[in-house]
């Protein structure tokens, strides 16, 4: 709105609260009939000068909070450049009869500058965004990964608050995919909590793959959204998407936030169901709930009392018959999957009783050592032939929080005595011999101490020791394997499970590199992460940088190598990630292998009789990218400094990427 009056000149009042002088830092210099922006404390102002000198008002228009200090001055009126409503440069009043104006400072000229006169600032008040952070670091969360933005910053500086008092650690990345699989990979590798925190819109959205990759492997991940202001919800606003709607197939539990909501136990229910589920919890945070004032004595939640033990017993009678089961076969086999993690030594010392091998699921790979007297390595499309060889030797396999994946390929012919504590997992696909629910650990006990004296299995430690010769030859001979085309999987993973640290965590990616890891690296203590049932590409630089953040608070992972392993199409769709992991100093080292192509498709499409389409990649020297990100970046083109190369990277501190340019025929 304009006006052909002349703008009041009238200087505005000092402050009837306690004030103080502030310098406006670069004010002298701003020329005649401008405006421009300057911010003391927490205070953002717009600062003018005209004929009749300096003027200070707040930086928000009191319609649209438009940015007065981007404005222009015309006629002697300050112009908000959102709508074009003036005020009065010196004292923010209107033209004409309205009085809707921004708050107005007295400003001073003085020899070393231009001062305002402002109220001395209050303590922030405690929010809603306070009380639910509590609650959530109150649940564990150390870490969130996301992107700030202007609909959740309510939210983002009680997080800040927090990060300040040392409750918790925010790192901020460069897309939201890549903080929703942080926080999973961070799920997968504890068992326990982080966030991924993004703004309304296409910032939440970009969160769903990784949280559907979540989902599939049974990963407890938070999801915070912050949203546009209820007012215009549903109006067609700017960024207003159904956040809802958009969640509601990969969250077990998803909320929006509301004004009288109970927003404590909001919190605790998210962070339970989350935890308790292994699965997706969401909560939505319209943008003006966010800063609505708390009472200081108001209770954050918390996990005491709100979970149980998850260590429960089987039932005797199929204890019983599992147990006869043992006693009468002659080959039993052992299958874990990713669900026996916490019952490891448990099941390995029922398996040293009774002389089983044990195999594992590709996504259980490195829950047994490769160098045990039973270790036999993975089972399926991406495992070794000394696992194929035992399933197809057994008489009895003793399945262990395994979810039975076509891609594992156990025998569904065979007797099987199914373990698990998820009730829906017993004979999903088909009927097995024995469903029985326990905890896997405490069920490997039962087994154990149920066994008699006399069994009739078999000591398989010598034909275990046995395949394992044939294979190592079988895998030596491969690693000399040259096309004049790039290093073959066999030789980088050969060189990988000599140098890669024993406790080191290993997030591996998904296409062929991960086909040649399963097949040809062997673990030995080392903590594997993958995106199993979902598939991903791009999933192992963001989950390197959420175990990262499992090395710096959790006591269980502290201090612990991170080493992760991608293709170059994986590497590539979260490439810019590496300034993350350089800003944070993210003792990171990837190892990417570089054909130039996307290998595993082209694969595909051969065994499929169909031409190689569209596979090809152009490839920077990621090195060099490396190098200019801030990071150690190292190529390989020769076998005979692949060691020398993967030591460097290694021993640097601090994110290093190591370039192996591989043959993608030999995988």
């Amino acid at each position: 709105m304009s006006s052909d009056e002349t703008p009041s000149g009238a200087e505005p009042a000092l402050p009837d609260s306690e004030f103080e002088w502030h310098r406006l830092e670069g004010a002298d210099r701003l020329p005649e009939g401008r405006a421009t922006t300057v911010s003391i404390g927490h205070d953002v102002l717009c600062v003018t000068r005209g004929a009749d000198g300096f003027g200070c008002l707040g930086n928000k228009c009191p319609h649209q909070g438009g940015p007065l200090g981007e404005g222009s001055i015309e006629n002697g009126w300050l112009r908000c450049p959102w709508h074009g409503y003036d005020y009065s440069p010196k004292n923010g009043r209107p033209p004409g009869v309205f009085a809707d104006a921004p708050p107005a400072y007295r400003t001073e000229e003085r020899a070393d500058g231009v001062y305002v006169a402002l109220p001395v600032e209050v303590p922030r008040p405690r929010s809603v965004s306070d009380l639910m952070v509590e609650t959530m670091v109150n649940w564990k969360v150390t870490h969130v990964f996301g992107m700030v933005g202007h609909s959740n910053l309510g939210f983002a500086d009680a997080m800040r608050v927090a990060e300040e008092r040392g409750d918790l650690s925010y790192i901020g990345v460069r897309h939201e995919g890549a903080a929703a699989f942080a926080a999973t990979g961070y799920g997968k590798l504890t068992g326990e909590l982080s966030a991924c925190f993004g703004i309304a819109g296409p910032g939440s959205t970009n969160l769903l793959t990784g949280l559907y990759d979540a989902k599939t492997d049974r990963a407890p991940v938070l999801a915070l959204s912050g949203q546009v202001p209820s007012k215009v919800r549903g109006r067609g606003a700017f960024q207003d998407t159904d956040l809802a709607g958009a969640f509601a197939d990969v969250a077990r539990y998803s909320q929006t936030v509301q004004a009288g909501s109970d927003h404590a136990e909001l919190m605790s229910l998210a962070c339970k169901t989350a935890i308790v589920e292994r699965d997706v919890a969401h909560l939505v945070f319209p943008d003006e709930v966010q800063e609505i004032e708390v009472p200081e004595d108001a209770a954050a939640g918390g996990p005491v009392g709100r979970t149980g033990t998850r260590e429960i017993a089987p039932p005797a009678a199929p204890l019983a018959e599992a147990v006869e089961l043992i006693v009468k076969s002659r080959r039993p086999l052992v299958i874990v999957g990713n669900g026996a993690r916490d019952g490891m030594s448990e099941i390995v010392a029922l398996a040293e009783a009774i002389g089983a091998p044990v195999a594992t699921t590709f996504k259980a790979k490195g829950l047994i050592s490769d160098h045990h007297e039973l270790g036999c390595g993975v089972l399926g499309r991406s495992g070794t032939p000394i696992a194929s060889w035992f399933m197809n030797e057994s008489d009895l396999i003793l399945a262990f929080g395994a979810s039975f994946s076509n891609h594992t390929g156990i025998a569904d012919y065979k007797p099987i005595v199914q373990i698990d504590f998820d009730p829906m997992a017993l004979g999903r696909f088909h009927a097995v011999t024995v469903p029985l629910q326990g905890h896997v650990g405490v069920t490997a006990s039962a087994m154990l101490n149920a066994l008699p004296g006399e069994i009739g299995c078999v000591d398989h430690r010598p034909e275990v020791a046995e395949r394992w010769r044939i294979w190592r030859s079988e895998k030596q001979s491969r690693i000399g394997d040259d096309n004049s085309a790039g290093i073959g999987g066999a030789a980088l993973f050969d060189s990988l499970s000599r140098l890669v640290p024993d406790d080191a965590i290993m997030p591996v990616d998904v296409g062929n590199n991960t086909y040649s890891f399963g097949r040809y690296f062997e673990v030995t203590a080392q903590s594997v992460l993958m995106s199993g049932y979902l598939g991903s590409i791009g999933f192992a630089l963001p989950a390197a940088m959420g175990a990262w953040a499992a090395t710096q608070r959790h006591p269980d992972f502290r201090g612990r190598p991170v080493v992760s392993v991608s293709g170059d199409g994986g590497f590539g769709q979260y490439a810019m990630e590496l300034t993350t992991a350089v800003k944070y100093g993210m003792n990171i080292t990837h190892v990417m292998m570089d054909n130039s192509e996307l290998g595993k498709i082209s694969k595909e499409q051969r065994a499929a009789d169909f031409d190689v389409w569209q596979t090809s990649l152009h490839n920077p020297d990621f090195a060099a990218f490396a190098e200019l990100c801030g990071a150690k970046g190292i190529r390989v083109e020769s076998i005979d400094d692949l060691d020398a190369a993967l030591v460097e990277a290694l021993n640097h501190d601090g994110p290093a990427l190591v370039v192996v340019v591989t043959d993608a025929m030999l995988i």
